[in-house]
């Protein structure tokens, strides 16, 4: 991407403007400015700085919505996966779980049999198969073992959920678009009835505009109902706070996703090796009247977690100081009237008025199916966002030369190979992650803040040590070389950053 622009220096007008940065916001203008429509994209923080940024980072169906009968969105999102796996590999990639069965336990084998093949025939591919005790042992020994029947094997996804929203918005951006963080929406512009543009404050610079748009799009999630000036009332929300640990593999020694059911109340959980670690969790609690800002795990939920995880691996002794860090999100589901917070639909809601289309809820699978959605409803108010036939989401990047990072920088990868030293093409300590990446994501990737860079841009915040402490020193050559970072500067961006992490993902 190009240098972040001054708001001054804008267009007046545009044919669409999104507000927020998260991946639903990110697939509508990725989809919108292939209909040759001229794109604003405005995220009042950073990038992917809220909900999607702290998801399970699984691609995947759903298996449990079968249960509750969310068949069409179960559907969608396996026939999504499996697209997904085959547009942007290295980005969203297969992971093999195993489901572990015990003796009376519930579901029973043929159940979960009929299930995993239901699964398996909506994505027309059949991965699940059954493996028995001693197999399942030889593969992850430190299951539980007592009246140990077997497992299921079957097949879904990962990925790094931020680096998927940062490569659908630089890759909007190389199409037209023009993509702006720490941008915050202050209020709508009205005339006769219709919202015809936004009040911008630029919170980097302290720069205002106001933007004229053909129609605007509130693409806030958790937020759609703070939107100033919104038109028409959001759907009941109920936040719902998904709260997971981080284990080094040395502690949490898997080699494939296992997943089980907790023992309080039968509430899938799951672990699974990624970035060089290994994420536990997870819960789905109502987040109440709490700020949505700031959120972190509670005490109450590492303990239920601790629990999951003793029940499943009780050889393992694990306790939370066992744990690098933390990390929670807050979904945004739409009230339906369940008891069960789990049992709530992850269906998205949308609803317009002149000048705006609303959209909340959904998935991070299906975020392409709800992008064009959207701009289906606003093409009623603009044709030409009708979007066109449907293409891969992620440009063409594949390389057999380093599968991983040209998933998570598409062509971009190729410059930066070229660019930068190879004594920074290094992994820095036991990490995926090289020096190279670091430089380049300072250079290129709209870092305003290390924050930014520590738990966006990398994870390394979350993946090493005190928030990757031991590593700010050679950062900080890099951030003062690249951006021109004075002492004083970053000393302050030091100290905020890590104030930041000790308040939402330092272990309690």
């Amino acid at each position: 991407m190009s240098e972040r622009p001054l708001l001054g220096s804008l267009p007046a007008q545009f044919d669409l403007v999104v507000i927020g940065g998260g991946i639903t916001g990110a697939g509508i203008a990725r989809e919108a400015v292939r209909t040759g429509a001229s794109v604003l994209l405005v995220e009042q923080n950073d990038f992917a700085s809220g909900t999607s940024s702290r998801s399970s980072k699984l691609v995947h169906g759903g298996l449990r919505y079968l249960k509750s009968g969310q068949w069409r969105l179960t559907l969608e999102s396996v026939r999504e996966r499996q697209r997904l796996m085959r547009e942007a590999p290295g980005l969203i990639s297969p992971q093999i779980f195993l489901m572990p069965l015990y003796r009376g336990s519930k579901p029973g084998r043929w159940l979960l049999r009929i299930g995993l093949w239901i699964y398996d025939l909506m994505a027309r591919s059949f991965d699940s198969r059954w493996i028995d005790a001693s197999q399942l042992q030889a593969l992850e020994p430190n299951v539980r073992r007592d009246q140990l029947i077997g497992a299921m094997r079957y097949l879904d996804a990962g990925t790094d959920d931020t680096r998927m929203v940062l490569r659908l918005i630089f890759e909007a951006c190389s199409e037209g678009a023009i993509a702006l963080n720490y941008v915050e929406v202050t209020g709508l512009v009205r005339e006769n009835g219709r919202v015809v543009g936004v009040k911008l404050r630029d919170g980097a610079r302290a720069g205002q505009r106001e933007i004229r748009a053909s129609v605007v799009v509130n693409a806030t999630g958790a937020w759609a109902a703070e939107l100033p000036d919104e038109p028409v009332g959001a759907p009941r929300l109920r936040p719902l706070r998904g709260s997971h640990f981080v284990f080094p593999r040395d502690r949490l020694p898997i080699r494939h996703a296992v997943s089980w059911l907790h023992p309080q109340d039968a509430r899938p959980i799951f672990a699974y090796p990624w970035e060089g670690a290994v994420v536990y969790g997870t819960t789905d609690l109502d987040h109440g009247d709490d700020a949505l800002a700031n959120v972190r795990m509670t005490p109450a939920e590492s303990t239920y977690l601790l629990e999951g995880l003793a029940y499943q691996f009780p050889d393992l002794d694990l306790r939370a100081s066992d744990a690098i860090a933390t990390y929670a999100g807050v979904r945004p589901v739409v009230a339906g009237g369940k008891a069960d917070p789990s049992a709530e639909s992850r269906e998205s809601a949308m609803w317009s008025a002149p000048g705006i289309v609303s959209i909340t809820g959904g998935k991070l699978t299906t975020f392409r199916i709800t992008a064009r959605q959207v701009l289906l409803e606003a093409s009623k108010q603009l044709p030409k966002l009708k979007p066109r036939r449907a293409l891969p989401a992620f440009m063409n990047a594949s390389d057999t030369g380093n599968v991983r990072l040209f998933g998570r920088l598409g062509a971009a990868a190729q410059t930066m190979l070229a660019e930068l030293p190879r004594e920074e093409q290094v992994p820095i300590d036991s990490t995926p992650y090289t020096w190279a990446e670091i430089r380049w994501a300072v250079r290129n990737e709209r870092v305003v803040h290390l924050e930014d860079l520590m738990l966006r841009r990398t994870r390394l915040g979350l993946v090493t040590p005190q928030g990757g402490a031991a590593l700010l020193p050679r950062i900080a050559t890099i951030c003062r070389e690249e951006l021109g970072w004075d002492e004083a500067r970053w000393t302050r961006e030091a100290q905020d950053y890590q104030a930041v992490w000790q308040s939402q993902h330092a272990v309690r």
